[in-house]
């Protein structure tokens, strides 16, 4: 049943679809319900203490996760295939023992099984908490859907309940036989809320301001949360679902839903409708680009400090990376080589007047016009350079970097130290502690690319 992909198949819109209902905005209803029940299993927990910086860094977990459910659930087959493998190389070092002694290891098909499971079940109880809860038969039909993504994990056969009507004596057992009130779930239910830093997009709020927001937003989220979980859970959790609590989960699931059914499918859904384009969102009023460019070639590129690109300071940066790390001749060779390669496309693109150097005025205007033209601009100089630096700094050769190992590297004299920390915070996009490749390389294109200054990747050389 759960052997092969069924992600040919293009995304309903019509009857029941788990991937659709999973898309609308409505979902953030459940959310908090959803991390709380996943936190409640004690191997999901363990992790949580010991391997995640979800405390220090609630939101930009929070959009992990968003972003991760999307690969999984929204794009093609062959982006699903690549978030599985990106998980299974962040959950490979989640491993360790429980504060009472169990060993714990994330890739235990049954926690993983959980974890997936609670994402179906959040779907169900919006649908259900909404006043329009699936019939037998569609439920049926969006668990077959699920599965079908779910088989990309390649959990063993009997691992998934076989049919959607197995599912609430699945949850029962779990929550009388397994589940605990943990030390984290207890934190995100009561006090991750009252600590959490301002988003970047509420800043505005102000520190007062958001404290205020912050307050009021906290008291909501527990009393929904504790409102809405299973009966079963909050009985063994020992939580009390008041009639005021009762009220609140009446009124914003039917009224969220109200909302919903009559928006237009762009702004229902937060991917929209095959066919249907999705409503254009407004550009950024400020073009943070030529601001970054600008700190880029004083702080990385203008490696003599005097105002110029020339062909000795990109091999003065091959230099740096080569000396600082024990490398072959030919490792040595290549990274060289890729240096040269990018000095002449910066000399191709950006000496317009013939001088063989380059001066900021023309490396930030040529830099914003080939990015303008498209991603392959990038793909031309600067990418396979970053590639053979990363493939030097990882000295170990396990596919990714440490914080060590990117310091090697990244840091110097012109870069605070708590800024390259920073940086390397940005680029670790799955919080796991390490950067994978992909996440080197997306990190680098956002810098030069994003308009605005939300994006991870903006933050490389430090707060924009």
């Amino acid at each position: 049943m759960y052997g092969g992909l069924c992600m040919s198949v293009p995304l309903p819109w019509t009857g029941a679809s788990f991937r659709r209902d999973l898309s609308e905005w409505r979902i953030a209803l459940v959310a908090w319900r959803l991390l709380v029940l996943q936190a409640s299993h004690p191997v999901v927990s363990a992790g949580m203490t010991e391997h995640s910086t979800y405390r220090g860094h609630p939101w930009r977990r929070v959009e992990h996760t968003m972003d991760s459910g999307r690969q999984l659930f929204q794009a093609d087959e062959e982006a699903l295939r690549r978030e599985v493998r990106r998980l299974d190389r962040a959950h490979r070092r989640i491993v360790g023992t429980t504060p009472d002694g169990r060993p714990y290891d994330a890739h235990d098909p049954a926690t993983r099984a959980w974890v997936l499971l609670t994402l179906f079940e959040s779907v169900v109880a919006m649908r259900e908490l909404g006043g329009d809860p699936y019939t037998a038969g569609e439920l049926e039909a969006a668990y077959r859907e699920f599965t079908a993504v779910v088989a990309a994990f390649r959990l063993p056969e009997g691992t998934l309940p076989r049919t959607a009507a197995e599912l609430p004596g699945y949850f029962r057992r779990m929550a009388r036989e397994q589940l605990e009130f943990t030390d984290q779930a207890r934190h995100l239910l009561y006090e991750m809320l009252h600590e959490a830093p301002c988003p970047r997009r509420l800043q505005w709020l102000g520190p007062v301001g958001w404290r205020l927001l912050r307050a009021m937003a906290a008291r909501v989220v527990t009393a929904l949360t504790v409102a809405d979980l299973p009966a079963v859970c909050r009985e063994r959790f020992g939580l009390v679902r008041t009639r005021r609590a009762a009220l609140l989960s009446l009124l914003l699931h039917r009224g969220g839903r109200a909302l919903m059914t009559r928006l237009p499918d762009g702004r229902r859904y937060r991917y929209p409708r095959p066919g249907v384009p999705a409503q254009r969102r407004r550009p950024p009023r400020r073009d943070t680009r030529p601001l970054r460019l600008d700190r880029f070639f004083d702080q990385v590129l203008d490696q003599t400090g005097d105002g110029r690109l020339t062909v000795h300071d990109l091999r003065a940066m091959a230099h740096n990376v080569c000396w600082q790390l024990e490398l072959t001749d030919e490792a040595d060779g290549r990274v060289r080589a890729a240096f040269e390669a990018w000095w002449e496309q910066l000399r191709s693109t950006m000496d317009t007047d013939g001088d063989g150097c380059v001066d900021r005025a023309e490396f930030v205007a040529a830099t914003l016009a080939g990015c303008d033209r498209g991603p392959e601009y990038l793909e031309r100089g600067l990418l396979p350079a970053l590639r053979a630096v990363f493939a030097a700094a990882d000295t170990d050769g396990d596919g990714c970097l440490d914080a060590d190992e990117y310091r090697a590297v990244f840091g110097g004299p012109r870069v605070h130290p708590a800024e390259l920390s920073h940086g390397f915070r940005q680029l670790d996009v799955d919080g796991d502690g390490s950067i994978t490749e992909a996440e080197f390389l997306r990190g680098f294109t956002e810098y030069f690319t994003a308009r605005g200054p939300s994006t991870a990747g903006t933050h490389l050389l430090g707060r924009p």
